[in-house]
Formats: structure tokens, C-alpha cells, sequence
């Protein structure tokens, strides 16, 4: 089970390749600028380092979103072309439940997490999951404000990060159950691998002519948590 995995929600560009579940290669690349030449480099160059090529993959996983449009279009045209060409499965993978994936080890098992996605002004994409990445409230646009994720953080230790988690730092950081990684947690296509490895197992694949990037734009400046 070889799948290639890439994930351009935000800044920057991730590449990874894993086998049956096992990480093989990986690119990280932070840039401003996204475009599908890039990104096909850094898969064509993350799949050769494996010793195999392209026509060995299985399946190609993305990042579906939410995120930038612009890097989830590039992503998303990519993956799709790459399938249709090869005849590849494709597996598509909530960028917010990956983000997740990449911190759920480091804290108790009563923990909830919040990943945040920067949009615009005082909003943020964001959700909530458990340990075990189970949604405890869905993904959406939020205006933050002091009373956002209130009905959580009354009840659980809540981690917000991510690139949008800054804006709710001044708003939330004194909740005595708000905590905030050091670090600034990046997107990474190594747990989407991770997540589409599960999806494979499960025969959990898109279809691709109708499969499109999850924008959330129909949900922008419409909804908040409280």
C-alpha cells in the first residue's frame, strides 16, 4: 500500500509517501508563493527517494481543506490530474483532522483540541475533536470573540493552534482550561498519510469527477461558536 500524500492548505507546500502506514519521505517546504510546478517537483522527488515512481503509488491522498483557496485549488487539480492520468485511487482528508493528528500523543487523554486556520479579520476555519479525532464540534467559520468555545472550555482542557490560533490568544489564554502550544503547528502532508492510511484500509476513497476542495466559503462570516 504506497500512497502519496501532499497538502498546500495554507503557506508552504508538504509532501510525504508512506507504506502501509510507514513514512518513507517527506518534503516541507514554507512559501508565499504555490503553484502546481513546485509541488509536482516535490512529489516526483519525495516518491524517487522511496525507489519507486509514480506508477507504483496506490492511492494519491490531499489536504482537502478548509484553507487558502488558492493553495487547496493547486493541491487538489494536482492530486485529481495525477489520479485520472495513473489510474490511482484518491483519498481526500479534512486539513483540520490532520492538523490534529500531529499533536494528540503529547497530551492526556481528556484533552479536546481546536485547530485554527487563519481567514480573515477576527475569523478563523476551525473545529473540535477528541483524543481520537472524533468531532465534538463541527468544522466552520468563527468570529472569534471572549465567548467563543465556551460551552467546551467550561468543561475540558481545550489546545488551540495553528496558524489562526494567535487571535484567540489574547481573547481565551486566561481560561484556566485554554492552552497554547509554544510552537506553531504547520500543516504537514505526514499525518494526512497517516489518516489516508486508515481511509485505504476502509475502502474510503472519492470519486473523482465530482470531488472538490473543501472551501467553507458558503459558511464565511456566518457562524460562531459560543
Amino acid at each position: 500500500m504506497l500512497i502519496l500524500s501532499i497538502d498546500t492548505s495554507t503557506r508552504g507546500c508538504s509532501v510525504a509517501v508512506h507504506a502501509s502506514g510507514q513514512l518513507l519521505a517527506a518534503y516541507d517546504l514554507l512559501t508565499e508563493r504555490m503553484s502546481s510546478s513546485l509541488l509536482t517537483i516535490l512529489m516526483k522527488n519525495a516518491v524517487e527517494q522511496t525507489g519507486h515512481t509514480l506508477s507504483d503509488l496506490d492511492a494519491v491522498a490531499v489536504a482537502k481543506g478548509p484553507g487558502s483557496y488558492t493553495g487547496l485549488r493547486v493541491s487538489v487539480s494536482t492530486a485529481k490530474g495525477l489520479c485520472y492520468a495513473l489510474d490511482k485511487q484518491l483519498i481526500g482528508v479534512e486539513t483540520l483532522a490532520a492538523l490534529t493528528a500531529q499533536l494528540t500523543a503529547f497530551y492526556p487523554k481528556d484533552y479536546l483540541f481546536c485547530p485554527m486556520i487563519d481567514a480573515r479579520r477576527m475569523e478563523v476555519f476551525a473545529a473540535v475533536f477528541s483524543t481520537n479525532l472524533e468531532k465534538v464540534q463541527p468544522t466552520q467559520a468563527v468570529i472569534l470573540d471572549a465567548d467563543s468555545f465556551a460551552e467546551v472550555l467550561d468543561k475540558y482542557p481545550v489546545v488551540f493552534f495553528g496558524d489562526g490560533a494567535a487571535k484567540s490568544r489574547a481573547l481565551l489564554a486566561a481560561h484556566p482550561n485554554a492552552h497554547f502550544p509554544d510552537q506553531l503547528v504547520e500543516p504537514s502532508a505526514r499525518t494526512v498519510g497517516t489518516l489516508a492510511t486508515e481511509a485505504y484500509q476502509l475502502g474510503r476513497f472519492e470519486d473523482l469527477a465530482s470531488f472538490e476542495p473543501y472551501y467553507l466559503k458558503d459558511f464565511v462570516g456566518t457562524n460562531k461558536v459560543k
